[in-house]
Parts: structure tokens; C-alpha cells; sequence
């Protein structure tokens, strides 16, 4: 997954590139003038010259000898604080560790030792946003990249080249060796704390408590922790799930896997986890299954979900700036490829619309089956000329940016970029051939920079949300550009860039800050936003916009308003509660939703079986059959309070068969916030992140 651009920039060069950013959570950022006097008029998707802008950057360039240099100001100027590090080299790789949100620190790890010098490694360590730094010298040599506690930044952990865990607990200063033969650690808040092989500590490594055997491997997802145990056989592996770091555990009612497959979790969060579980075979795809709140019954979602073996690419995206969508691929019969969209958790998955200012490209074999393939990890990963992933934020509703094709199947077609404005639902093509492209002022601004070979000078922007686009030129030199970058969080006005001049000797690198708050210096009034449902596809329908239970209203900004949101925009939406229809209650395990499908239908493989269910150490008998009768149960728990639903849910449970179609929290958690009759537009309350991983060798499960 891509990481998130930095804040302020450290940044080391060396004779044949530039080194990666670091960042600080200072915002000391100096005014360049960008501005725009009036937008007028401009074509429509054709990247058109705005009318006299006035625009002026900020540049830096460098010869291309060894310096570190740090900047304060997004770029726009730097300093070298060479000398602050003794002149020492930095690891390119896993060099620097930023400490968590405005901590301040910054660690540095010296490169490796050269031979007969000191066995121990140094790092040099600063609390006050490397304006000063401290030597310290290890007693180990560090294998990995020094990890932060969460929730207390003086407290560090490093694994060695010899496989020790090191733990620090006055930000570096003093090490202690807590454990030997660790393959993985992992730092994470106390309330889920557990380190790899299931020791659990409390106390920074005093004492270990051993909370699993015959551990495979391990996850940490949302609330829940999940490890792969290996069963008594020796030659299958089973998913165990904890709620209470590792004091008690129960299986999770998913398929085992052989040697050969492996366990990954796509996604998790406090309700629900999406886990793919790879067929047998080297098929290079598997199933998705949805869990229920307590991540023990899991639905099919998805079959012939595609994730490769091979380093473990899959295109499963999280569309954050709406509720309930996320896109991935699937592999067909005919090992086609094509990218599909769930609006509703998983419940149902969809082919993604054609575009209607896009036609379906020559390699398509059936042009009537024409869809827009997104091109994500999976993508990337054959060298399709696609520099970024898809982009979507949590503050700026219903946008999403990728690269994409339009045929019946990926196509070796150079890509174009695609803009979706209500989460998924239509898809226009906005900027042709690849691009790097970034989401600015929550929405207001959107820039773009040609992906290209040759050199450039030139940087796309729109304020309105892709439709037209104007171009702006930065410098009167071309380069050859290597990076954009904007600050987290999508709030920022400003944008860097970067990349080099050819030269005899020695190759100049350059970098440019441009700064658009002088382009919208007008602030964004009530008149400038209006009133938008989401997931709106049958416009007059008392059903319209209703997913897992309730629709959401948001105040949006007008495409027509060139206006600035500002760093502290929030977010508005207004929930209602909606009438239940089978789409708001998800398949119990045993059932699944075939594709463009509503209703649940049972797995032929479990179709008269009894099925063994393992809850708190009790072994319950879990019987199939049929669903008809089951949606009036599930009318008596709508009826009742939350807490008795609840108890109903667990009867059933521990009881015999579980509903098949079970009522879904996000329902619960609406009616018992009182959504229903809320008359005032409510400030969205920060979405819980999930854990999504793009690596199953190392923080999934196998």
C-alpha cells in the first residue's frame, strides 16, 4: 500500500538518486503566491490553458553530492543538517523512523558498519524536528526499521541482525535484549498487545505470557486478533479468534487450508472482517468471506477473488470516501480478469459501469460486455504503465481517482484516469495516458502530472472535481519528473514535486512547491454547498440511497464554486434509518450471494451436512436448511430493542441453526445513536480504520 506523503521533508541524496522523504508534524509553511484571478472559461477534459494565471513557485535545486537536507516548508526551501549527524551515511532503506502524530521525534539508523570498525550499529536521535540530534551507540546491529509504540513514543522496538528483539523505553538511550529468536514483533496498543510465536507482554518485556501453541502465524485486525493454528494432522491450518488479546479464543467457522494455500486479511475494522481464503491449487485466486460482529461466522462474499501467490498481489481496494464500497478483481473461467464493486460490505459485488464518454478498446473481444478495469496492486505488478494506486479520501465524499481501460477484460492498453464523484456508482475519463494525481483542500483542488519519459514543465489542476482542467507551467526548464507529493489528510494547498535535470556533471535534482491558496482566496459559504444522497440509484424511490439499513446526506461543495473549504472543513451528513429489504441483512455462513444476486443461496458443499461450532470451549451442533421461514424471526428481532435483538441472536447461536439472513450492526448502531427524526446536519464522526495489508508472507495470515 502506498504510504502517506510527509508533512515536512528530510531527505537524503547520493550520487545516483534522491532519498525518501521523512516527516514532521510541524506546518511551517510559507506563503508563495498562486493565483488566479478568474478562471473564465476553459475545454472541458482537454487539459486547456486557464487565462493568464498568475502563478509562482518555489524551487531548490541541488548538485548531486552527499547532503542531508531537511525542509519546513513543504519543500520550498531547504537546509543541510549534514554536519547535526556527524557526516555519517544514512540507510537509504528503513533509514528513518518519524514518530506518531506530533511527537516531534525523528530517529536516523547509521548504514552498516564497515569491516574490523565497531560490531553495534548507531543511530542519532532528535525530539525537536532534527533541529538537534544525539548519537547513541547500539549494542546490536539493527535488522529492521525502529517501531514506535502508538501511544507512547519513548518507547521503541528494534529486531537485530541476530533475530533478537530489542526493546528501548526512554526513546533510545538505553537498550535491553527481552527476547532471542524472534521472526516478527509487531509494536501495538496495550489493549492489543502480542508479540509473534503468541507471547503476550504487558510490562516492555519483563515477563511474557504465552497465550497460543502451535501458532502458525498471526493478525491483528480491527478489535480482533487472529492467529493460524496448525492443526493436530500437522498439514492443515485453521483461523482462531480472540476479542480479548489472546485470554480466550474460539474458531473461526472458515475453511481449513493445506501447505500450499494461505489465509489474508483484506480488511477489518471494530464489526466485520473481509478474509481470503486461497483455493488449493495454484490458482492464483480464492474466496471472500464477510464476518459477522464478533468475527467468528463468516458468509461467502466473492469467489475467484484474484490474488496471486507470487508476491502477493491483489487489487482489493477500501473506497474510504463512502460507506460500505470496496473494489477488487476477479479471475473468470476463461482467466479473464475483471474488476468488480460492492456498495453494500461485501453483500453483493457488481461489474464496474462502462464509462459514457469512454468507448471499449480494440483488444475487446465482445464489445457489448465492455466494463472499466481499475488497475490497483495486481496491475501494477505486470509493468501496465500505472505510477499510482487508487485514490480516495474519508474527508472528500464520494471521490475516487484510478487507472483504468474499458474493455471485457485488463488489456495491455496504456491506461487512462478515471474519476468517480458519488463512491463507484458512473465513472467518466478525465485525463488521457497515465498520470500522478493528488486530492488537495478536501476536494476543492485536484492536480495531475503526466506520467512520461521526457521531460516536463507543466502541472494540471481542476476545481471541479475533474470535469475541466487547466495547466500551469512551473518552469521554464523542463525535468524529468520523479514525484508528487501533498501533505496527509487531503486538507493541504500545497503540492510538491520533484525530479531532475540532465546535465555533462553533475545531474541537478529539482524541487518545486506550489502553493494554491491564492488561487481559491475566496472561503466557501453555506450557498456555495448543496445537499447530496449517497448511494442515490433510483432517485424518487422511498428506498433510494438505502444501504445496510440507513441513507446519509451530505453537504457537498458545488462544482461550479471556485472556493476554499479550509483546513478545518468537516464532514457534514445527516443518517436516517430506512425500511429493511433483503439487502440489509448479510448471509450466514453456509449461504452465500451469487453474483448479481439478492437472495441467499446455500452452498452446495454443506447442503445437509451438520456442521460442529466451537463457542467459549462449548461444542454446538450448527444444522443447514432452508431460509424461508427465518425472515419472520428476523422481522420479530426488527421489532424488538437492540439488547434483546442481541440475546436473540445469541440464542440461536448456542442454541441450533443461526439466522440466514443476519440484521446487520450497521442497522443497530444507527437506531441506537437515535438517527431516525436527527434534523440537523451532524459532523461524520472519524471512520474506523481498518488493517489492510498487501503482504500475506509477513503481517496476514497464512
Amino acid at each position: 500500500m502506498p504510504q502517506e506523503p510527509p508533512r515536512s521533508y528530510v531527505a537524503q541524496t547520493s550520487a545516483s538518486a534522491l532519498g525518501g522523504g521523512a516527516q514532521g508534524p510541524r506546518l511551517q509553511a510559507h506563503v508563495v503566491g498562486l493565483r488566479l484571478s478568474a478562471l473564465g472559461p476553459s475545454e472541458s477534459n482537454t487539459g486547456a490553458e486557464a487565462p493568464d494565471p498568475c502563478l509562482r513557485t518555489t524551487a531548490l535545486e541541488e548538485s548531486l553530492s552527499t547532503f542531508f537536507p531537511l525542509s519546513e516548508d513543504y519543500g520550498k526551501t531547504f537546509i543541510d543538517i549534514t554536519k547535526l549527524i556527524n557526516h555519517t551515511f544514512i540507510r537509504t532503506e528503513l533509514g528513518m523512523a518519524i514518530g506518531p502524530e506530533n511527537s516531534g521525534k525523528v530517529i536516523l539508523t547509521g548504514d552498516m558498519p564497515v569491516p574490523g570498525g565497531s560490531r553495534g550499529g548507531k543511530i542519532f536521535r532528535s525530539s525537536d524536528y532534527a533541529k538537534n540530534f544525539a548519537q547513541t551507540d547500539l549494542p546490536f546491529q539493527p535488522q529492521s526499521q525502529v517501531i514506535y509504540h502508538p501511544q507512547n513514543s519513548d518507547n521503541l522496538l528494534v529486531l537485530s541482525t541476530e533475530n533478537s528483539l530489542w526493546v528501548s523505553r526512554n526513546f533510545g538511550e538505553k537498550w535491553e535484549e527481552i527476547h532471542k529468536a524472534v521472526c516478527l514483533a509487531k509494536c501495538v496498543p496495550s489493549s492489543t498487545a502480542a508479540t509473534f510465536i503468541l507471547k503476550k507482554t504487558n510490562d516492555f518485556g519483563k515477563s511474557f505470557k504465552t497465550i497460543g501453541n502451535k501458532i502458525y502465524s498471526f493478525g491483528l485486525g480491527g478489535r480482533f486478533l487472529f492467529t493460524s493454528v496448525v492443526t493436530e494432522k500437522g498439514n492443515t491450518r485453521r483461523i482462531h479468534v480472540s476479542t480479548d488479546q489472546g485470554e480466550t479464543w474460539n474458531m473461526a467457522q472458515l475453511p481449513s487450508v493445506g501447505q500450499e494455500q494461505f489465509f489474508s486479511i483484506l480488511a477489518a475494522n471494530e464489526d466485520m472482517v473481509f478474509m481470503h481464503v486461497d483455493d488449493p491449487g495454484d490458482t492464483g485466486c480464492g474466496t471472500i468471506y464477510t464476518s459477522d460482529d464478533r468475527g467468528l461466522i463468516y458468509s461467502k462474499s466473492l469467489e475467484r477473488h484474484l490474488y496471486t501467490g507470487i508476491g502477493s498481489e491483489t487489487d482489493f481496494t477500501n473506497v474510504t470516501s463512502l460507506r460500505g464500497v470496496y473494489i477488487t478483481s476477479v479471475l473468470s473461467e476463461d482467466r479473464s480478469i475483471q474488476s468488480v464493486i460492492t456498495f453494500d460490505q461485501g453483500g453483493e459485488w457488481l461489474p464496474l459501469r462502462m464509462p459514457v464518454n469512454a468507448k471499449c478498446n480494440s483488444t475487446a473481444k465482445n464489445k457489448e460486455e465492455c466494463t472499466l478495469y481499475l488497475y490497483a496492486l495486481y496491475g501494477i505488478s505486470l509493468n501496465h504503465n500505472v505510477p499510482m494506486l487508487p485514490l480516495s479520501e474519508p474527508n472528500v465524499v464520494g471521490i475516487v481517482i484510478a487507472h483504468g481501460s474499458v474493455g471485457d477484460a485488463i488489456s495491455v492498453v496504456s491506461p487512462d484516469v478515471y474519476i468517480s464523484d458519488d463512491g463507484g456508482y458512473t465513472w467518466a475519463r478525465v485525463l488521457e495516458g497515465p498520470h500522478h494525481y493528488a486530492i488537495l483542500d478536501s476536494g476543492g483542488i485536484i492536480v495531475a502530472i503526466e506520467h512520461s519519459l521526457e521531460p516536463i514543465n507543466v502541472i494540471k489542476f481542476s476545481t471541479d472535481e475533474g470535469q475541466c482542467w487547466h495547466k500551469y507551467t512551473f518552469s521554464k526548464e523542463p525535468i524529468y519528473f520523479t514525484g508528487l507529493a501533498s501533505e496527509p489528510g487531503a486538507r493541504s494547498m500545497n503540492v510538491s514535486l520533484w525530479g531532475y535535470r540532465d546535465s555533462v556533471l553533475p545531474r541537478k535534482w529539482v524541487s518545486y512547491t506550489i502553493d494554491f491558496s491564492h488561487l481559491l482566496s475566496r472561503n466557501c459559504e453555506d450557498n456555495d454547498y448543496t445537499i447530496w444522497l449517497a448511494h442515490s440509484s433510483e432517485p424518487g424511490s422511498r428506498t433510494d440511497g438505502c444501504v445496510l439499513g440507513y441513507k446519509e446526506q451530505y453537504l457537498r461543495l458545488r462544482k461550479s464554486s471556485v472556493c476554499q473549504n479550509g483546513r478545518d472543513y468537516v464532514t457534514m451528513k445527516q443518517p436516517s434509518v430506512c425500511p429493511c429489504t433483503l439487502e440489509d441483512y448479510l448471509c450466514d455462513f453456509g449461504y452465500f450471494r451469487p453474483e448479481n444476486q439478492s437472495v441467499c443461496v446455500e452452498q452446495p458443499e454443506l447442503k445437509g451436512h451438520d456442521l460442529e461450532f466451537c463457542l467459549y470451549g462449548r461444542q454446538e451442533l450448527l444444522t443447514t436448511r432452508g431460509s424461508a421461514p427465518i425472515i419472520l424471526a428476523v422481522v420479530g428481532v426488527m421489532l424488538l430493542t437492540i439488547i434483546a435483538g442481541v440475546l436473540i441472536i445469541k440464542k440461536y447461536v448456542c442454541g441450533g441453526r443461526f439466522l440466514v439472513h443476519r440484521y446487520s450492526v450497521l442497522q443497530q448502531h444507527a437506531e441506537a445513536n437515535g438517527v431516525e427524526g436527527v434534523e440537523a446536519l451532524d459532523a461524520a464522526s472519524p471512520a474506523n480504520k481498518g488493517g489492510y495489508h498487501d503482504d500475506s508472507d509477513e503481517d496476514l495470515l497464512e
